[in-house]
């Protein structure tokens, strides 16, 4: 079996995060800046290190949980694991300007 390019499952999983909303703000998790990192090893398995809008987020449990889910989903993702962090807490500043934009910010 050839090995699949890490890079190409590195896109493959960002246009999944692409696809995940925020429920407060019609934006996805990848243009608001939510995700900091998308690791993945050469046996395809994925760490996601991801933050929230903020600590009492209503979807603290599910949204993190979703992320796993789809990402584990995809073919050639082995395993996918989300860590939660507030450091650096998630500000406007992170947001991309496409999402900027969308919300009148610009």
């Amino acid at each position: 079996m050839e090995e699949f390019d890490t890079v190409m499952l590195g896109e493959e999983i960002v246009k999944v995060l692409k696809g995940i909303y925020d429920p407060e703000i019609p934006v996805d998790i990848y243009e608001l800046g939510l995700i900091y990192d998308v690791m993945v090893n050469t046996d395809n398995e994925v760490k996601i290190l991801m933050t929230l809008t903020s600590p009492n987020c209503p979807v603290a449990e599910s949204l993190p949980r979703e992320v796993e889910e789809k990402v584990a989903g995809l073919e050639n993702v082995k395993s996918a694991e989300v860590e939660i962090t507030f450091d650096p807490p998630w500000s406007k500043d992170l947001m991309s300007e496409e999402a900027k934009l969308e919300l009148g910010m610009l």
